[in-house]
């Protein structure tokens, strides 16, 4: 018997299985709303939770909510039927969740668990509205159906699928993350890549300097020194990622560095990040959105981690290492530093231990002689 959802108060409703299956013997297609605004790397975590839904309920219609700027990424996951995207602005909230209403869904997913996403699947007219019980702003009051999260230190790919699992379906052995390639995407990546002189059939490394929070940032002092030994031994090229924003900080690093490396700074667009980073044997970065595309897309990742938990949002899967300087203090998960030395957490990874877990995945890349 699959197992049933619980209202907040402990009394049992009836599983959303049966819900499904009742309806489908009606002839009447399921219609799911998932609420998943932001950020990046969440975006990328909630990706499993829409393969597991379709595996089992291949016939229901899924439409994502998601923030207007990450709605090209979202578009490119497999089994998501239609992208709602929204702005940031309260009235843009107020104003699609009175047009989602109109689409008559069955049931509303809230993996984002604040007010506004909370607020949205109230909006929706949903008959079931599904969330965390912990929730954060008043959330759970707009749900009908409130899961418990069943740890705090658990990986955010497992505890969004501990809600689908609330809901009857079948946790998969391995989560999924699948994502569509359009020919078009491939072939312009391809182009851009070949202009930079990167040949994307061969091994190569990706390289991510940036992080949303100046405490995510492991000194670019540091990626220079990689840089280097990463050339002293042969290991490269070596391809700097990320939006027009760092180029100051690739400049900065070129400067830092007099080993070569490729910079696609700005060259590269969110939809088209998954089809390079696919091709990728390596990639060195900071916890960061790219960092949880590669290990989607099965690219051994070595990651920095200071102020944030790999445990709770590392790189997901088998074949990666997250770097992390222990101090009493991390993960303290603040954007702002009060810790002396400054950063300790962060610069206690040397460039040394970066270069040594990176170099048997380089290793196993190696093409035959």
């Amino acid at each position: 018997m699959p197992p049933q959802l619980r209202r907040q108060e402990g009394y049992p409703v009836a599983p959303v299985t049966s819900f499904v299956a009742s309806s489908s013997a009606m002839g009447n297609t399921i219609r799911i709303l998932l609420i998943k605004p932001s950020s990046l790397g969440d975006i990328i975590h909630t990706f499993p939770v829409v393969s597991a839904i379709k595996e089992q309920w291949p016939g229901v219609h899924l439409t994502w909510v998601v923030k207007r700027q990450w709605a090209e990424l979202v578009g490119q996951a497999e089994g998501v039927d239609r992208v709602w995207p929204v702005d940031r602005t309260v009235s843009s909230w107020v104003r699609e969740g009175l047009a989602l209403r109109d689409e008559r869904f069955d049931l509303a997913l809230d993996l984002q668990g604040l007010f506004r996403s909370g607020a949205l699947a109230w909006f929706s007219g949903a008959r079931r509205r599904v969330g965390f019980a912990n929730g954060r702003e008043g959330s759970p009051w707009f749900y009908t159906d409130r899961v418990p999260v069943p740890h705090p230190d658990i990986h955010a790919v497992d505890r969004y699928l501990s809600l689908v699992g609330a809901l009857g379906v079948r946790r998969p052995e391995k989560p999924q993350f699948r994502f569509k390639f359009v020919e078009e995407d491939v072939a312009a990546v391809r182009a851009i890549c070949r202009r930079q002189g990167l040949l994307v059939d061969r091994p190569w490394i990706a390289m991510n300097i940036g992080a949303r929070w100046p405490t995510k940032r492991w000194p670019l002092t540091a990626f220079a020194a990689v840089l280097d030994q990463l050339h002293a031994s042969q290991l490269e090229p070596v391809v700097v990622i990320g939006s027009s924003d760092e180029r100051r900080s690739t400049n900065q690093l070129r400067a830092l560095t007099a080993s070569p490396f490729i910079d696609l700074c700005g060259e590269i667009s969110l939809t088209h990040l998954p089809a390079l980073l696919s091709t990728a044997s390596a990639m060195v970065t900071n916890d960061s959105g790219p960092m949880h595309i590669a290990s989607a897309l099965h690219v051994p990742v070595v990651a920095m981690f200071g102020p944030t938990s790999a445990i709770r949002t590392g790189p997901y899967g088998d074949g990666h290492h997250a770097l992390s300087g222990q101090v009493p203090c991390s993960p303290c998960f603040s954007r702002v530093c009060r810790h002396i030395p400054e950063l300790e957490c962060l610069h206690r990874i040397s460039p040394t231990h970066v270069v040594d877990a990176i170099r048997p995945l380089l290793m196993a890349h190696a093409p035959c002689p």
